[in-house]
């Protein structure tokens, strides 16, 4: 952690109430930035925004479904209010990754609303904040996006499904053309893929799974949320300006290629 690293900035964190987004949205705040939380759970990021109680000058937060453009910008209108400034600093955190208890979550008999439930939230709410920020971005020609990717979205991970592992994948094709696109601008866009991190969404995977995992991984470990949060956090820092459209790994060596 770089005390006062980010002063100045201003962060808006998707899927901010626990996990990995939770981790994030603690370390930028703690870095000296302005952080905007946006979550569906409204208890959960209330909760979120009490326990960072000692940066509450510097904390805004707003419930929205990522999936639902209209919700995000509502949410976005009223952060900006709220805050009196553009958002400079996009992390495209929210996700999901439905479980089916221990059982193998056959594509052929995945129910089609589940498949359209993870592309608008996982894929289509990439895009939907990162549609509605750049703006600001290209005017001020200053900005950075993190996509929040993942190892399943490099290889074939069967526990995780297809829906997941190919929302993860597109993820990585979006910040590659985001990177593209937006760099003439001063706009850097990169992706983080985790591997195995302790979170509550790791835990409703069965002991045999994350084991099996561990046993996988070079430094024989799950990740911790704060060391994906310590990623994002460079990937958006003035050291790494000229770093973008790329894909870090925070995976402990698992499923090293």
């Amino acid at each position: 952690m770089y005390p006062n690293r980010h002063a100045g900035r201003v962060v808006l964190v998707t899927g901010a109430a626990s996990g990995i987004g939770a981790s994030i949205s603690r370390q930028y705040a703690q870095e000296g930035a302005i952080v905007a939380l946006v979550d569906f759970n409204a208890e959960a990021l209330a909760a979120h925004a009490q326990s960072l109680g000692a940066h509450a000058g510097r904390l805004f937060w707003a419930t929205a479904d990522v999936a639902d453009y209209g919700q995000c910008a509502q949410a976005l209108e009223q952060l900006r209010r709220q805050i009196g400034a553009d958002i400079d600093t996009l992390i495209n955190n929210a996700g999901i990754s439905p479980k089916t208890h221990g059982k193998p979550s056959n594509f052929w008999e995945m129910d089609p609303a589940e498949w359209l439930r993870v592309v608008d939230v996982n894929l289509n709410g990439a895009f939907n904040w990162s549609r509605l920020v750049t703006p600001a971005m290209v005017r001020n020609q200053f900005g950075s996006i993190v996509n929040m990717s993942s190892v399943a979205g490099k290889s074939f991970i069967a526990f995780t499904a297809a829906h997941y592992g190919t929302t993860k994948a597109a993820l990585i094709g979006l910040t590659r053309d985001l990177a593209g696109e937006l760099g003439p601008h001063g706009i850097t866009v990169n992706a983080i893929a985790p591997g195995r991190i302790n979170t509550p969404l790791m835990r409703t995977a069965s002991n045999e799974t994350n084991l099996a995992v561990i046993q996988e991984t070079a430094l024989r470990r799950l990740g911790e949320p704060e060391e994906v949060a310590e990623m994002a956090c460079f990937l958006t820092a003035p050291e790494s300006r000229f770093v973008t459209g790329q894909v870090v790994d925070v995976a402990g060596g698992w499923m090293l290629t």
